[in-house]
């Protein structure tokens, strides 16, 4: 028995053992059978709980579950991120009571009214236009995150990377809030330091004055030239890039620029690393013509450079402009003008040959013009070298958008070319963004010549939005007073003929220098126009009365006869050949200018007088400049002695160490200037920077100037008239000062007779606001 019972217990046990494993299938099968019947379950009907401006149905809208579909878990969690995503609830639920989906939402608020305060430096209009939330737009985290970004980015443009801003909410009823900027500008970060690795050629101090940005220094208030803008870097790059490859440097580059912000947020560290490379001269210069007919001969002197010169892409450019226009002036329609370049690494020589190819035969569909609310079309049309119907030229193309930019009227200028309504034409398309043209200025200075001074002035550069110039300005001055009007159409008769007119009076006190008075009252009509690009000629009537009164009492006698009054009628004719690279400050290039002037069509005067005038520059080295230039004329009466009023006077700016009026025929009794018929000055000048930062604008120079005057009919006795040559020599300097350009120059006259009137320092200053 006893064994019997040990038997079933073993029994049992294996048979326990055996069944377990099919237990416990069936109990996951059985749990399997009860998810399967919880999910299989269909949705009978969908409530949307805790709405209060968005209908129901709006939220079932974008639910990707609807009634009658099963209780999907993946489509339940794909309408939870739906809800989410439209930006209108900070909240959603969804769950299941029986067969019913509840939708349970909290709804964003509507913004009521948005403000920012500790706003100083830029307006709260300005901001308000930068956001992107609204008045009655549905608030949302992230776009309250986004318009923060937008915030400190203006913030950041304008050199305050310190500004902080902090978004506020005040709840209001039914849902609404205010929604505040509270913004923290911070002081301007400012840049404490630009420096330059890798550059053996330019100091660090040259390079400073090439680039945009600027060291943050006393001087710069009315600059944000020394505030960081990342924008401005990116210039300062193709700066430089210029400012090398125009100097011979072909294989330089900018390796990186760095700009480090101090922990305080208060300065930036700006590093520029450039490998300059090896500087190059021009190799052999040639152009190779592919047009049928056209000879090399009549276009290779359209190339300024030759071999042997500096390297300089921008001369590259000008000579695939030149050649294009003088190859279209031969009447060919297609062209193509392509510079190959041979690079001599070994000899350190850059070899440039001119292709002259047939071009693409596009023409010129329709030129669209846009962004001109006050400029007329036809100001910015007649600026372009091309018109509806021509080739298209690119090069021609890149001139016009030039010389619109050169107009003055427009902030930017963007051409683009797109396809036309054919392969074989193409439509340009032209988007201006005006600026202000108008200008009113007040003046103050003072000059050697003429005192003290003061000018107000009113010019108008786009009068009707025609492009015409209209300008009246008044000067009062210690020994001077003028007032002059002037208008100029500068495209006369829809030509290119810059015509005008100019309304003046002139009073001038001489009785230091020639012991009288004049008056000048009169008008000028005037016409211009070009010849080639580099000639141009100009015409000009003149009707003016003159009057010389207040004649001292011991006032020479050749003084004295003069008294009265004189009309003045007169066409005058003028040629301007200029190859200066910039007419304002110039380094290199040459002008000569002559001009004939014709008195006797009527009035009381008559006489012939002719002028030239002429310079030349020359660059020695970066930034010194050496000059020469001179002029002459020469006067005589039409059966008649020349005016005291028409006679030549040399002295002062003309020429330096004598004072103005300073030589010349002289009355030695009353020690009176009193003019010649003919006069001559010559002066060479080296212009050189003195060490100071660039972007100070002083600079140095050294000069020898020469120069006389003489004949005098009538003459007499007491007359000295030697017409020896004078000579003064000096230096001086130029600030270009934020209140005006100052010249200060300090003159020895060598080379002097001794009835002559010296002058050792001379100054001229002047601002105009």
């Amino acid at each position: 028995m006893k064994h019997l019972n040990c038997f079933l217990t073993v029994v049992f046990c294996v048979v326990a053992l055996g069944l377990m494993p099919i237990a416990a299938v069936h109990a996951q099968s059985g749990h399997e059978t009860l998810e399967v019947a919880q999910n299989s379950g269909a949705v009978r009907e969908i409530l949307v709980e805790g709405t209060q401006r968005i209908e129901p149905d709006t939220v079932k809208s974008y639910l990707l579950i609807q009634v009658g579909d099963s209780f999907d878990p993946s489509r339940i969690d794909r309408s939870l991120k739906s809800l989410f995503a439209t930006g209108l609830f900070a909240d959603v639920t969804l769950r299941r009571r029986g067969d019913a989906l509840i939708v349970n939402v909290v709804e964003n608020p509507v913004i009521n009214r948005i403000a920012f305060e500790g706003n100083v430096e830029i307006t709260s209009e300005d901001l308000d236009t930068e956001v992107a939330l609204r008045p009655r737009v549905i608030y949302t985290r992230t776009k309250v995150q986004n318009d923060v970004k937008r915030i400190l980015g203006i913030y950041r443009g304008s050199g305050r990377f310190a500004a902080t801003v902090e978004p506020k909410v005040i709840q209001l009823p039914q849902n609404r809030i205010d929604l505040v900027f509270e913004i923290n500008e911070g002081d301007p970060t400012e840049i404490s330091n630009i420096r330059f690795v890798g550059n053996r050629e330019f100091s660090d101090s040259r390079l400073r004055g090439v680039i945009r940005t600027k060291e943050t220094t006393w001087w710069r208030f009315f600059s944000s030239d020394d505030k960081f803008d990342p924008d401005r870097l990116t210039f300062d790059r193709e700066l430089l890039r210029r400012f090398y490859l125009s100097d011979g440097f072909a294989d330089f580059r900018v390796v990186s620029a760095v700009a480090e912000l101090t922990p305080d947020r208060k300065d930036f560290f700006l590093t520029y690393t450039v490998e300059e490379g090896a500087r190059y001269q021009f190799g052999k210069v040639d152009v190779e013509v592919r047009l049928r007919d056209l000879k090399v001969e009549d276009v290779a002197d359209a190339v300024d450079f030759e071999e042997g010169d500096w390297y300089d892409v921008e001369q590259v450019n000008k000579a695939i402009i030149a050649l294009t226009n003088r190859v279209g002036e031969l009447s060919y329609a297609f062209i193509d003008v392509r510079p190959r370049i041979n690079r001599d690494r070994e000899n350190k020589t850059i070899g440039i040959i001119f292709e002259i190819n047939e071009g693409p035969r596009v023409f010129v569909e329709r030129i669209d013009i846009s962004g001109n609310v006050r400029t007329q079309d036809s100001v910015v049309r007649r600026e372009f070298r091309l018109v509806e119907g021509d080739a298209f030229n690119s090069a021609k193309l890149r001139r016009s958008r030039q010389r619109i930019q050169n107009l003055g009227f427009f902030e930017s200028v963007k051409v683009e070319r797109l396809p036309g309504s054919a392969p074989d034409k193409t439509v340009l398309k032209v988007e201006v963004e005006e600026k202000s043209t108008g200008q009113l200025s007040f003046g103050a200075g003072f000059s050697s010549t003429n005192g003290i001074l003061g000018d107000i002035g009113v010019s108008e550069k786009n009068f009707l939005g025609k492009g015409q110039e209209i300008s009246l300005k008044l000067t009062i001055a210690a020994r001077k007073s003028e007032i002059d009007f002037a208008f100029t159409e500068p495209y006369f008769l829809d030509r290119e003929i810059r015509a005008g007119v100019d309304i003046f009076r002139v009073s001038q006190d001489l009785q230091d220098l020639s012991s009288y008075d004049t008056n000048r009252t009169g008008l000028a009509l005037r016409g211009g126009y070009r010849i080639t690009e580099d000639l141009s000629q100009s015409w000009r009537y003149g009707l003016r009365i003159s009057k010389v009164s207040d004649i001292a009492d011991d006032a020479s006698t050749l003084i004295q006869a003069a008294a009265g009054t004189e009309t003045t009628s007169e066409v005058s004719h003028t040629l301007l050949y200029d190859k200066r690279d910039n007419r304002l400050a110039p380094t290199q290039g040459y002008f000569v200018r002559t001009q004939n002037t014709f008195a006797g069509l009527g009035g009381s005067i008559r006489h012939f007088r002719n002028s030239a005038t002429f310079a030349k520059f020359f660059p020695l080295a970066d930034q010194m400049v050496l000059s020469i230039s001179g002029g002459g004329g020469y006067i005589f009466g039409i059966g008649e002695d020349v005016n005291v009023l028409e006679r030549f006077f040399v002295g002062g700016d003309n020429l330096r160490g004598f004072a103005n009026r300073g030589i010349g025929p002289r009355d030695t009794n009353t020690d009176d200037s009193l003019g010649g018929e003919w006069r001559y000055t010559g002066t060479v000048q080296l212009d050189f920077p003195i060490g100071l930062p660039a972007e100070l604008g002083v600079g140095g120079r050294v000069f020898t100037d020469i120069g006389s005057a003489g004949k005098l009919s009538p003459t007499a006795s007491f007359v000295e008239d030697t017409g020896s040559l004078r000579m003064g020599v000096g230096t001086g300097i130029t600030w270009k000062s934020p209140f005006g350009p100052v010249g200060i120059e300090v003159a020895l006259p060598v080379i002097k007779e001794k009835f002559d009137v010296v002058e050792y320092f001379r100054i001229n200053f002047g601002t105009r606001f």
